[in-house]
């Protein structure tokens, strides 16, 4: 099933996605109580047999699957796109051992998520505004110290996962030498849908999902790649993740950026502030997943910043 949650003009539905349409479920149902009560199956029955409305999907407003996850974390499991990064600053690409010994991932900010189609502003202050094309997996079973060959079985769906980045902001953090240099970003984009696994299963190769992916910026693509491309499965990050620690329903773990998704790694200037193709006010940027649907947001101008007795 596609699980989407929408505004048709009154206060958020959740529903599905049948052809062009939405089935929605009845008002006060969220899609992150179905989670919690785990009756998204019979939910799903319940909307292809008897939705309580039908709209055209062109006629409702897709907001984020969902709206304030319990947790966002991200993980780097796309080893080629660090190194990448480390090529536009300048730095060896040989990795350190640590990053083939665990997958990396960092907390984000659950508060800041955006829908599939939402203008999102720069992050005040930004200079270096950029794209990361990825995917989140949504928990729908919770656990606790889980296995690497099982914990893929508590993922209920997985929808694109935009983590907009400020580059400068995160080159600044990095120096302060605290979690992974990512406090201050100001945007996440999930959406359009969350999909479970079976809509999936036909992209399956030796056990692993292999939809296509690709993200472009004004109708030019900057990256295609494949989800099989992870050097760390969902499987390993998941149960990584879970060491000491309960995953709860509704959680949301992303795959990390595709290598070539996101504009860093296209820098060909020494000095990076001097890139021409950081995000400005009016970009459009496109994320697609082979069958888990496209995001497509403009930029729009962020807030201003009152400088700190520093100066920033």
């Amino acid at each position: 099933m596609k699980w989407v949650t929408y505004d048709a003009g009154t206060s958020p539905r959740t529903g599905i996605i049948d052809g062009e349409t939405v089935r929605g479920l009845r008002p006060g149902v969220s899609l992150f109580s179905l989670l919690q009560s785990d009756s998204l199956v019979e939910a799903g029955d319940s909307a292809r047999r008897a939705p309580e409305e039908v709209r055209p999907l062109d006629e409702v407003r897709l907001l984020p699957p969902l709206p304030r996850p319990t947790s966002v974390r991200d993980g780097l499991c796309f080893l080629d796109h660090l190194r990448g990064c480390y090529r536009a600053l300048g730095r060896s690409e040989e990795l350190h051992p640590a990053w083939s010994q665990v997958p990396a991932f960092y907390f984000s900010n659950a508060d800041a998520v955006f829908g599939p189609h939402d203008d999102v502003p720069i992050a005040p202050g930004s200079r270096m505004f950029d794209l990361e094309l990825e995917v989140g997996a949504v928990i729908g079973r919770g656990g606790r110290d889980l296995h690497p060959g099982g914990a893929e079985q508590h993922i209920v769906g997985y929808t694109l996962f935009n983590d907009w980045t400020a580059r400068d902001h995160q080159l600044r953090d990095l120096a302060l030498g605290i979690g992974m240099g990512k406090s201050k970003d100001s945007a996440i984009t999930l959406g359009p849908a969350l999909v479970t696994p079976d809509e999936l299963e036909d992209s399956r190769r030796d056990g692993r999902l292999a939809f296509e992916l690709t993200a472009m910026v004004n109708d030019e693509e900057i990256a295609r790649g494949s989800l099989d491309q992870m050097d760390w499965g969902f499987g390993e990050l998941i149960a990584f993740i879970s060491r000491g620690v309960d995953l709860s329903p509704g959680d949301v773990i992303g795959s990390g950026t595709v290598p070539g998704g996101c504009l860093l790694e296209h820098v060909d200037t020494p000095d990076m502030a001097d890139f021409k193709r950081w995000l400005r006010p009016g970009d459009v940027v496109t994320l697609r997943g082979q069958g888990i649907g496209e995001t497509r947001q403009t930029v729009v101008a962020g807030t201003d910043v009152v400088p700190l007795s520093s100066g920033f």
